[in-house]
């Protein structure tokens, strides 16, 4: 997902910068009159981070007016990288995916520690979620751990990280296609010709039947909708099982009634320990891609 330095400016200045001081206001001016980018930029542990965000035009969005927090990968954090991944990060050829690793780590709201230790979750400025959890006491963002928190600024606060942490880079078609278990799926998108509506912007949610999913289909079904002559009837099947919008495991949990693109309604619940979607179980939740989310189903879904 590209994200150009207008679009970020234009989310970071909508919100209003908050004052969190309540120190003196001597005490103050050393920490909350700087921004984001000054406060690292005056620290040697952030060099690194400092280079990536001039090499990926996103120093600009971040000095701006905001109310944001910023999970900070240290020098260290990036070292762990392979040295060719980081240097290709920063090949000017590889920019849109140097911002969107970077906007993963801004979330467009201020999340105090205290907040965070409340959330499961957020949502950051690349639109992919990520996840908090506490591990043997020590708070958790992915895969990275948090090692200073608090770090308050003129136009948020930083929370600093061991480890860059790496959102998804490949979009639903491609998610489904590495994944290997949805080869029907995909021959089904490819002969409705929806793969280069489903690799767009979005976001969609997309419920994704499995090959045995198409598998338990009536004998002939699948190779009746895959003939041309019945390229729409397939579509507005396919076009059934996806939602506008990132819509998570969650929101369907709680019995969430959803608009397909299809234009007929999904309604989700949940039965005993399992998420349903109309007579489907959801199998696996929340798999985060570029432009939405997957949730993988047990059953094909067919409007009516």
């Amino acid at each position: 997902m590209t994200f150009t330095t207008a679009l970020l400016s234009s989310i970071l200045m909508a919100s209003a910068p908050v004052d969190t001081c309540t120190a003196s206001k001597t005490e103050c001016a050393t920490t909350q009159e700087k921004t984001i980018v000054e406060t690292a930029l005056g620290s040697e542990s952030f060099s690194t981070l400092v280079t990536a965000l001039k090499a990926a035009d996103l120093v600009t969005p971040l000095q701006g007016k905001g109310n944001f927090t910023v999970f900070a990968p240290t020098n260290e954090a990036f070292a762990k990288l392979p040295e060719k991944q980081l240097a290709m990060l920063l090949d000017p050829k590889n920019k849109s995916l140097l911002q969107s690793i970077l906007t993963y780590h801004v979330v467009p709201e201020e999340l105090m520690a205290k907040k965070v230790l409340k959330s499961a979750n957020a949502t950051t400025l690349n639109g992919q979620r990520i996840d908090f959890r506490i591990v043997e006491g020590a708070v958790m963002v992915d895969s990275a751990t948090v090692t200073a928190t608090d770090i308050d600024c003129s136009n948020g606060v930083i929370h600093v990280i061991d480890t860059v942490i790496l959102p998804s880079t490949m979009d639903l078609i491609e998610t489904a296609v590495e994944a290997g278990s949805f080869k029907t799926l995909a021959a089904a998108l490819n002969a409705a010709a929806l793969v280069e509506a489903l690799q767009g912007d979005g976001p969609f949610t997309v419920f994704a039947p499995t090959d045995a999913a198409f598998d338990a289909l009536p004998e002939g079904t699948v190779a009746s909708l895959l003939k041309p002559e019945n390229k729409k009837k397939l579509a507005a099947v396919l076009t059934y099982h996806v939602v506008p919008g990132r819509i998570y495991s969650e929101t369907v949990a709680a019995g969430a009634e959803l608009t397909t693109l299809q234009g007929q309604k999904l309604k989700s619940r949940s039965h005993e320990s399992n998420v349903m979607i109309n007579g489907a179980g959801i199998i696996q939740a929340n798999i985060e891609t570029t432009n939405g989310v997957i949730h993988v189903i047990d059953k094909v879904l067919l409007p009516e």
